[in-house]
C-alpha cells in the first residue's frame, strides 16, 4: 500500500513572454523528508517554488497537498496551506524587533485592536525556544547575525504551522557554524513531520542532508534519485545534460615576476599588520572563517576602504590608492562578493555593464566611441561565452552564472594586471563553476596574478597555487598547495596553527 505524499506537483507548465519556464515538471515530497531540488541558473527551480508559494499562478497541472487537490492563487492561500519559503534574500525588516517581524500583519490583539505584546513575546519565546536560540523576541533585528536572521525566518515559517518549508541556497551567507546549527533544526523540522525543500549549489550539503534529488534542467524535469544511491557525476550529466569531467580543471603555468606585493597593511580593528605578494600567472587563495578580515582586505587593497598604515606594490611600483579610480589606474580589479548589489547596475544592459569600468578607452573628447565600445562588447561576449539574447539585454534579466560572467567582463575590458575574486562562483550551478575557472585559467595564462577569497575549502583546494588563511584579520598561516589539506586550513583559520 503506497503512502499519498504530502506534496505532489504533476504537468506543472509556466509560460513567459517568449520564455517557456516550465513545461511538464512534477515534484513529490513525502512528511519527514528534506528533499533537494538541483539544477543550474534559469533551470527553472525558482519558478517552480513561486508557484507552489503562490507567486505565480500555474498555466497547467496540478498540486496535491495530503492526496487533496490544491489551487495555489496566492501567498496568504498558501500559508493558509501551511506552505512557507525562505528566500535567499531574507525577508526581514532590520528596524523592528524579531517579535514585530514573525507576526508582522497578523499581531495577537487584545479588545478594542490593541496589540497583545505580552502575547507575542509569549509566542515568540516559544518558537525561539523550539528552535534552541538564545535570541531574545526583543532583539532588534539589525543587531543579529546571519545566521541568527536564518533562525527567525524559520521561527516566523513555524508560527503559520508549516507542513512544507522551501530553503532557497540557506547557507550561502553562513558560517560553518552556523550552517550546523542549522542543519540540526532542519532534521529536526523534518523529524516532526515537516517535509523541507532544499535548493543549493553546494552539492556537498545535498549529500549531507537529502533523502531524495528532483533535477530540473532547462525548464524540464530530468528525474528523481535516491540520495544514496547517487553518485557525483551523475547528478552533473543530470544537471548540464553533458559530463563535467574535472571539477576544478586548473591549469598549470609558468609563473611570472611579481605583480602584487602588499606590506604592513593595517585597518583600526579590522586588518592588522597584513602582508602578501601575488605573481604574474599565479592564483593566491584566501581561505578563513567568515569575519577573518579577508572581504575587508580586498575592499582596502581596492580603495574602497580606507588604510591607517601601509605601502602596496604593483609590478615593484609603489601605488598611493585613496579610491577605487586610483586602484583600476594602478591594474587593480575587484570582483565583489554581491555581484547584484556591489558588482552590477541591474537596470543597465549587458552590454553598458561591461564597459562600466573602462569608458575611458573608447572615448576622445568627452564623446563616447558606440563602434569601439560595441566591438569590445561583442568580443567580451564571446570571449566569456555569456548567454545572453544580445548587448542590449538588462542584466537583471540573465542568470547568475552569466552575471557573474558580465562582471568578470567589466574588469577583464580594463586590462588588469591583478584581479581579486571575492567568492567568484557564489550562487552559481556547477555548470558557471566550470566555465568560470576555464576563465581563471586563461586569464593566469594572459599573466594576470589572481586573489581569490573563497568559503568553499574544495575550491580553494582545487584552484590555488598558494593558500593564505587569515583569522581575526590578520595572516594566520601560508601553505603551498601540495602541502594545504582542509584540516591544515581549518586549523590556521581557527587560530590554532599547525
Amino acid at each position: 500500500m503506497s503512502i499519498t505524499p504530502l506534496l505532489n506537483m504533476t504537468g506543472i507548465a509556466k509560460t513567459f513572454p517568449g520564455v517557456k519556464a516550465l513545461q511538464d515538471v512534477e515534484l513529490s515530497l513525502q512528511a519527514g523528508e528534506i528533499h533537494a531540488l538541483l539544477g543550474e541558473n534559469g533551470a527553472g527551480k525558482s519558478t517552480l517554488m513561486k508557484i507552489l508559494s503562490g507567486v505565480y499562478s500555474k498555466d497547467a497541472g496540478e498540486i496535491r497537498i495530503n492526496g487533496a487537490p490544491a489551487e495555489i492563487s496566492d501567498p496568504r492561500a498558501a500559508a493558509d496551506l501551511g506552505i512557507s519559503i525562505i528566500h535567499q534574500e531574507l525577508n526581514l525588516i532590520p528596524g523592528l524587533t524579531v517579535m514585530e517581524n514573525i507576526f508582522l500583519g497578523r499581531e495577537p490583539s487584545r479588545k478594542l485592536g490593541f496589540i497583545d505584546w505580552d502575547e507575542m513575546e509569549r509566542r515568540t519565546s516559544g518558537l525561539l525556544a523550539e528552535l534552541g536560540t538564545a535570541i531574545s523576541p526583543e532583539d532588534l533585528v539589525a543587531d543579529l547575525s546571519i545566521g541568527e536572521q536564518q533562525m527567525v525566518e524559520i521561527a516566523k515559517a513555524l508560527s503559520y504551522k508549516t507542513k512544507i518549508l522551501i530553503m532557497d541556497e540557506p547557507t550561502a551567507a553562513l558560517t560553518d557554524r552556523e550552517t550546523e546549527r542549522l542543519f540540526a533544526i532542519i532534521r529536526q523540522l523534518a523529524a516532526a513531520g515537516a517535509g523541507i525543500i532544499y535548493i543549493s549549489h553546494r552539492m556537498e550539503e545535498l549529500f549531507a542532508l537529502s533523502n531524495r534529488i528532483t533535477v530540473l534542467r532547462d525548464g524540464s524535469y530530468i528525474g528523481t534519485v535516491e540520495t544514496k544511491t547517487a553518485a557525483f557525476d551523475q547528478l552533473i550529466r543530470m544537471m548540464v545534460g553533458r559530463d563535467v569531467t574535472v571539477r576544478f580543471p586548473k591549469q598549470t603555468v609558468p609563473i611570472g615576476q611579481e605583480v602584487l606585493r602588499v606590506e604592513n597593511l593595517s585597518r583600526h580593528q579590522v586588518l592588522h599588520d597584513v602582508s602578501f605578494a601575488v605573481r604574474a600567472g599565479e592564483i593566491v587563495g584566501f581561505a578563513g572563517l567568515m569575519g577573518a578580515g579577508r572581504t575587508e582586505l580586498a575592499r582596502a587593497i581596492f580603495g574602497v576602504d580606507r588604510l591607517d598604515s601601509g605601502t602596496i606594490y604593483v609590478q615593484g611600483e609603489k601605488c598611493t590608492i585613496t579610491g577605487p579610480a586610483d586602484a583600476i589606474k594602478a591594474g587593480i580589479g575587484l570582483i565583489t562578493e554581491d555581484r547584484k548589489s556591489q558588482g552590477l547596475i541591474l537596470s543597465l544592459s549587458v552590454g553598458k555593464n561591461i564597459t562600466l569600468a573602462s569608458l575611458d578607452q573608447y572615448s576622445s573628447g568627452g564623446f563616447i566611441s558606440s563602434d569601439r565600445e560595441g566591438e569590445a562588447i561583442a568580443a567580451n561576449i564571446d570571449k566569456l561565452k555569456i548567454r545572453t539574447p544580445g548587448a542590449g539585454q538588462l542584466v537583471k534579466n540573465l542568470s547568475g552564472g552569466n552575471q557573474q560572467k558580465v562582471v568578470i567582463a567589466k574588469w577583464l575590458a580594463t586590462q588588469p594586471k591583478v584581479l581579486i575574486m571575492d567568492e567568484p562562483t557564489r550562487g552559481v550551478d556547477v555548470g558557471a563553476k566550470a566555465e568560470i575557472y576555464s576563465i581563471m585559467n586563461m586569464l593566469t595564462e594572459a599573466g594576470v596574478g589572481i586573489v581569490m577569497i573563497s568559503s568553499e575549502l574544495p575550491e580553494i583546494l582545487g584552484m590555488s597555487d598558494r593558500v593564505v588563511v587569515m583569522s581575526q584579520g590578520r595572516i594566520a598561516g601560508e601553505l603551498a598547495i601540495t602541502d594545504a589539506t582542509q584540516e591544515k586550513i581549518m586549523a590556521y583559520a581557527a587560530g590554532g596553527g599547525d
